[in-house]
């Protein structure tokens, strides 16, 4: 699905969690801080200390609630683009379990990524709602919050395990 750049799919295998490496149960580690007494920016990315552990609960609530394992990337994407994020889905522990949700800001680019299991739980059309939910919030310059947003509709509608 095509929303204005950002483009979210889902139909494949997904999920993958983590700034840096997708997989993990949490977000990967936060590179050093800035600032003299480490500051409130992070150095290496676009999101402050606050939002990262924002999207780290959010995160830890999601697997919890749902069973699934949700994972988030943020970063360039190769192309072909769904191919890459499909890639790093597949990195991911229990894959057939995951949910990915990879975003480019740079290139405007969001792919949702479900393994064989989860997409029991997250349809085409739950994703593709969520999906235009976030672009909604990239669109308006929040980041974190359409993550954040993402990875809650999603969790709501794979339910409870």
């Amino acid at each position: 699905m095509t929303v204005g750049d950002i483009q979210a799919e889902q139909g494949s295998p997904q999920g993958s969690t983590a700034l840096e490496k997708p997989g993990g149960p949490t977000l990967s580690a936060a590179p050093e801080l800035t600032g003299p007494a480490g500051g409130d920016q992070l150095a290496d990315g676009p999101f402050t200390v606050r939002q990262l552990l924002r999207l780290d609960e959010a995160l830890r609530l999601a697997d919890k609630q749902s069973g699934l394992t949700f994972s988030v990337y943020i970063g360039e994407f190769e192309t072909p683009t769904r191919e890459f994020a499909e890639s790093l889905h597949k990195q991911i522990d229990g894959a057939e379990r995951a949910v990915l949700i990879a975003v480019s800001p740079n290139q405007r680019r969001l792919e949702i990524v479900t393994g064989k299991d989860a997409r029991k739980r997250i349809s085409d059309r739950d994703a593709k709602l969520a999906g235009l939910s976030m672009a909604a919030a990239f669109a308006g310059g929040d980041l974190a919050g359409g993550v954040l947003s993402g990875i809650d509709q999603l969790a709501s509608h794979a339910g409870r395990h």
